[in-house]
């Protein structure tokens, strides 16, 4: 049974860091694309970050650039979002979500991705 299983969330101070981690189960990452959504309460998903595991390309959301990087594990089959200088619009559950198709990674739709994980909450706060 293919399973994500997201952890790492927690409450931090306004320009700290954390290390979401999204570790799959059931199958092996490789050849898939790997995203990080994020949804805050009364609005809609939003597409953060994906890898592409096939050829690593990477992609991030104007609103993270220079502030998250996502990064893989192949031997731990987990992908991590390492978040720092955080602010308070990061608030938000996180969720990772995966696919085999074919995507296009600077699209991040929400509806391209078959298997999400259970999310992990994010909050920012002084």
């Amino acid at each position: 049974q293919l399973r994500l299983v997201e952890s790492g969330g927690g409450l931090v101070q306004p320009g700290g860091s954390l290390r979401l981690s999204c570790a799959a189960s059931g199958f092996t990452l490789d050849y898939w694309t790997i995203a990080w959504f994020r949804q805050a309460p009364g609005k809609e998903r939003e597409g953060v970050s994906c890898l592409s595991m096939s050829d690593g390309s990477t992609y991030y959301a104007d609103s993270v650039k220079g502030r998250f990087t996502i990064s893989r594990d192949n031997a731990k089959n987990t992908v991590y979002l390492h978040m720092n200088s955080l602010k308070f619009e990061d608030t938000a559950v996180y969720y990772c979500a995966a696919t085999a198709g074919v995507v296009v990674v600077s699209l991040l739709r929400a509806w391209d991705y078959d298997y999400w994980g259970q999310g992990t909450q994010v909050t920012v706060s002084s």
